[in-house]
């Protein structure tokens, strides 16, 4: 049997695979809200069956929060475990739905046929292709490829509290030589790629205290001290002239990319203007010696996410407040440490403060970047299977976001991970009206059969 008689099956068996996926699509498991605690449970039983239908040993394990799904197959050969989340974000504001987003249809596009629904593209879709090149191969072969473990968790879209404790308690069960991803997209929306560095995040909320209560800017403006001035003129110096991050030691263990690396991501040919331009801007504001790119994905930023003080209603109430805040959020890139970055940042924040005044850090947390080595057979080979799906040349990219379950492979299970996706930039993830395209379906189980073909 060739690998062609499996992408024939795929091709032939499309409209019923979709109509699978509807059928999980339907299902409203939206992890955040325990109205839906039972959905949840339905949706991972959904899988299980389906998953034992196939011909995997599958269970439903019990967390103290929703279920993970947990399924093997095999027993030599190489080992790849497959993750993806069946929780979906909730569908507020439902207004601004066009349908029922629990009511899953393909719709007619300008641009193509779409799968429409809540969970279609992050990430019900996407698990879907990886079981469907299972299914396809199991019709072709009567057997599963290799040896296979799929980890579907239930808590990904609220922060995923149950996942480390069960990856540490059951590490045995799913380490394996490496983790396929599927959680991610196409690069502009074309070209396939295998995301290899994801940067980490350190977050923390700042408070300056000064008056022990709000004060009359009549009677106390001058010669009292307004704590949101102090807090903004402290931000205000967050970033020097050439938009670099000021605070003393945030670049400790940086590492400058790769030529290799830095010629490929050129050869994308990343339009920034058009980037930009579509959320109506037009001068990058990042480090003024680094490609768009290298900001977005290899570089590390400091954002304030968010600042407030004082009387913010309607009208005026002329006050000085006693308290200002501010949301703050790094981007890491490997290489920096998450309580080095914080620490430095309260060593620098904490003596600008005058007189009369204290500073307060709230929920300082974060996470480590990852970055996988791409000297694992695996990730050429996956590239070359990607590149002959698509007829584009398939790239190593980054990721300007955080995906944490990469790094806790890393952590708690010794293995690298593959992210590879099939998304769109419009899917409109977490938002009215989520779509994946029916193309990004059908190719991106293709191309889950090719990237087996070449592992197994």
């Amino acid at each position: 049997m060739t690998l062609q008689s499996v992408l024939d099956t795929i091709d032939r068996d499309l409209p019923q695979a979709t109509e699978r996926l509807l059928d999980l699509l339907r299902i409203p498991s939206i992890s955040t809200d325990p109205a839906f605690k039972g959905d949840c449970d339905r949706a991972a039983d959904w899988l299980v069956a389906d998953l034992a239908e196939l011909g995997f040993d599958a269970r439903k394990a019990v967390t103290p929060g929703h279920p993970m799904v947990v399924a093997h197959s095999g027993t030599e050969g190489p080992h790849v475990l497959f993750y993806g989340h069946y929780d979906v974000q909730p569908v507020d504001p439902l207004s601004l739905w066009d349908r029922d987003p629990f009511d899953p249809q393909v719709e007619e596009t300008a641009k193509g046929r779409v799968i429409r629904g809540r969970g279609s593209s992050d990430d019900k879709g996407q698990l879907m292709t990886f079981i469907e090149a299972c299914r396809a191969w199991k019709a072709v072969h009567g057997t599963l490829p290799g040896r296979i473990t799929i980890f579907l968790e239930g808590e990904e879209e609220s922060g995923s509290p149950s996942l480390i404790p069960f990856m540490k308690e059951n590490a045995d069960e799913l380490r394996a030589d490496i983790a396929l991803i599927c959680d991610t997209g196409l690069f502009e929306s074309r070209t396939p790629a295998i995301v290899t560095m994801l940067r980490g995040l350190a977050k923390c909320e700042v408070t300056v205290h000064a008056a022990n209560k709000d004060l009359h800017s009549g009677m106390f403006g001058g010669l009292a001290i307004n704590p949101i001035r102090v807090l903004t003129r402290i931000l205000g110096g967050l970033h020097d002239d050439t938009g670099a991050v000021a605070v003393p030691g945030f670049y400790d263990g940086v590492k400058e990319l790769p030529d290799a690396m830095r010629q490929q991501w050129q050869a994308l040919a990343f339009d920034h203007a058009s980037f930009l331009g579509d959320v109506d801007l037009s001068v990058p504001a990042g480090e003024q010696d680094r490609t768009p790119l290298e900001m977005i994905w290899s570089r590390p930023t400091a954002e304030i996410n968010g600042i407030w003080g004082g009387y913010t209603g309607a009208g005026f109430k002329t006050v000085l407040p006693a308290d200002a805040h501010a949301k703050i959020s790094f981007r890491l890139v490997p290489g920096q440490d998450p309580d080095a970055v914080m620490a430095a940042f309260e060593a620098w924040f904490t003596p600008q403060l005058p007189a009369d005044c204290a500073a307060e850090f709230k929920d300082v947390n974060g996470s480590p970047a990852g970055e996988m080595q791409i000297s694992h057979p695996a990730f050429e080979k996956a590239r070359l299977a990607l590149s002959d799906e698509w007829e584009v040349p398939a790239a190593y990219v980054g990721c300007g976001g955080s995906i944490p379950i990469a790094g806790y492979f890393q952590t708690y299970l010794g293995m690298d991970a593959m992210l590879i996706g099939f998304g769109k930039d419009d899917d409109q993830i977490h938002s009215p009206n989520e779509k994946y395209d029916l193309d990004s379906f059908h190719k991106g189980i293709r191309s889950w059969a090719r990237i087996l073909d070449r592992l197994m």
